[in-house]
């Protein structure tokens, strides 16, 4: 029997994978690992391995351990952090024969970095919101000057301190905006970019030596607990809903060419549209499934199933469609401590009754 190491076991990224692995007709052995163990407490995995977090020095070391003691076939990462030092050390992990499937470490450094993937997006002529780079108060001034909105806002954002919209802020302020910036010590690490709308969708894609092996769209319906951070964003889908448009496909495939002639793994591609309507690549998540994945699972298409057998049995999957293969209009909705539930639109109407 195989097995496969899930790092971040218990949160909530990881778990939908654990969850997804669980479900596979060849019954692998899913073994977790983690640096918070009030998460890994929660986890799903058969046996849980408590570990340093990525940027301690002492992460590859622990990390080994665990390789030697398990002997997993397969590792996967679910976080920005720890996807980023794992790929530094990949070679020691394969020296344990582990197999680790991942784009390559320069692709990798180019999408945790949303000012080197906007300038890849930019060079292939895809349509991006202006950006500046705030290295200090002159460009900062300058970015209220050229990308203010006509109320003035600009779009704050921190250049790579990971997802669910940390250091992100709309503001027209620039006092407030100095201050946020001072307060992330954020001089030199932070973009000020033109605004998007408030509409966003996402295209998760799985490649296998630049061929496309499956892709889906989600649209998004807001955020969970969105109203108690400053920017509205959390990274915790509220309400995610399948979706399909050519346009938004073209751009996402687009988007992932831009930072990988050969794409290889994961990669989900995050868009908000403009003014005009246009679908623009905000930031690729890369080498990992975005935390709703049991969505896509429950409907129908198991991604993180499709993900392993690649890795571990050169198996394809057999798809009508390689892209959009699930129907529009299924929709996943999540709250605290409740179990997301999957519903057809015109199900929730007949659920409710209205006085």
């Amino acid at each position: 029997m195989a097995r496969i190491l899930i790092a971040g076991a218990g949160g909530a990224p990881s778990e939908g994978v654990i969850h997804s692995l669980l479900l596979s007709p060849q019954q692998e052995e899913i073994i977790g690992m983690g640096a918070a163990a009030s998460d890994l407490v929660l986890s799903n995995a058969k046996r849980k391995y408590l570990i340093p977090y990525a940027n301690d020095p002492a992460y590859k070391k622990e990390l080994i351990k665990v390789l030697d003691k398990e002997h997993p076939d397969l590792i996967h990462f679910q976080n920005d952090l720890e996807i980023y030092h794992a790929s530094l050390i990949r070679d020691d992990i394969m020296a344990c024969g582990t197999n680790i499937y991942m784009p390559r470490h320069e692709v990798i450094e180019t999408c945790v970095s949303k000012w080197k993937s906007w300038r890849a997006f930019k060079r292939a002529g895809i349509v991006v919101p202006q950006n500046i780079f705030i290295r200090d108060e002159a460009d900062l001034k300058l970015a209220f000057k050229e990308l203010g909105d006509e109320d003035g806002k600009v779009w704050l954002r921190a250049e790579s301190m990971g997802g669910g919209g940390i250091g992100s802020i709309p503001t027209n302020d620039y006092a407030m905006a100095k201050a946020w910036i001072d307060r992330y010590h954020g001089w030199g690490n932070f973009i000020a970019a033109e605004m998007l709308g408030c509409q966003t969708v996402t295209f998760l894609s799985i490649w296998w030596k630049g061929e496309l092996i499956c892709g889906q769209t989600r649209k998004r319906a807001g955020w969970i607990h969105g109203n108690r951070s400053a920017s509205g964003v959390t990274g915790v889908t509220k309400v995610g809903t399948t979706c399909s448009d050519e346009i938004v496909t073209d751009t996402a495939i687009k988007s992932i060419k831009a930072v990988d002639h050969d794409p290889h793994g994961i990669f989900g591609v995050d868009m908000a549209y403009d003014k005009n309507g246009a679908p623009n690549p905000t930031e690729i998540n890369i080498s990992r499934f975005f935390t709703t994945i049991l969505f896509f699972t429950r409907a129908g298409l198991n991604m993180p199933v499709i993900f392993k057998d690649l890795a571990l049995y050169g198996k394809r999957p057999k798809l009508e469609k390689r892209i959009n293969p699930l129907p529009d209009g299924l929709s996943w909705f999540r709250g605290m401590d409740t179990e997301p539930r999957l519903l057809a639109m015109d199900e929730m109407g007949r659920e409710l009754i209205q006085l």
